[in-house]
């Protein structure tokens, strides 16, 4: 899929503005720029980064409600896939969990020349240490296995919770790895990046 066809998608399936794929654009050749300085995306996908990205993050956004009722967290934000691409995408305010610091350093200049600092932040630590907070969307492209995932961002869910995580080829199984009390919560969704990858698409507290 070319960049050409990625755009296309998102002006006729998300409404996306010239001036928001511009941002996109400018996201894009920051985060090759900085991948000559620190391993931000494997090198084999630089060439077609706008599917295998830009395109693979922006495809969440329709799972997402319209309105969120608290921040989203991207967990595990790295160099802000999927979590700064859904902040040029949408109004949300929006919570990059990354740990490691010259990604976090990125993150915070991405943020600030994208001119999204009054509703983006990140936090650079592990998510075991930051004080918990209602979130409105949790998303997560690679951060854990999923059972692991849903116990360490239990202290950020609620009743409104919307969850949206990738979960490659293994999202069936993925899915039969819950226990019954979440089964009923979530759901699988194809993937539109990859034919035969799925994200996991639930509500609610975990």
């Amino acid at each position: 899929m070319t960049k050409d066809a990625v755009c296309e998608w998102l002006s006729a399936t998300l409404g996306v503005s010239r001036e928001t794929l511009g941002q996109l654009d400018q996201f894009a050749s920051m985060l090759v720029a900085e991948n000559s300085q620190q391993n931000l995306i494997s090198a084999s996908t630089v060439a077609n980064l706008w599917e295998r990205h830009i395109f693979d993050s922006a495809q969440l956004a329709p799972h997402l409600p319209k309105t969120l009722k608290g921040p989203m967290l991207d967990l595990g934000s790295g160099p802000g896939l999927p979590g700064l691409v859904l902040a040029i995408l949408r109004s949300d305010d929006v919570v990059l969990v990354e740990s490691r610091k010259r990604r976090c350093a990125f993150l915070e200049e991405a943020i600030t020349a994208l001119g999204l600092s009054a509703r983006v932040t990140v936090e650079c630590s592990r998510l075991q240490t930051i004080a918990p907070r209602p979130a409105g969307a949790i998303v997560a492209r690679a951060f854990a296995p999923v059972l692991e995932l849903l116990d360490l961002a239990r202290p950020f869910s609620c009743e409104d919770t919307a969850w949206v995580l990738p979960r490659g080829k293994n999202a069936a199984m993925h899915y039969a790895e819950l226990p019954r009390k979440h089964k009923v919560m979530f759901h699988v969704e194809q993937s539109l990046s990859d034919p035969d990858a799925g994200i996991l698409v639930g509500r609610g507290a975990v």
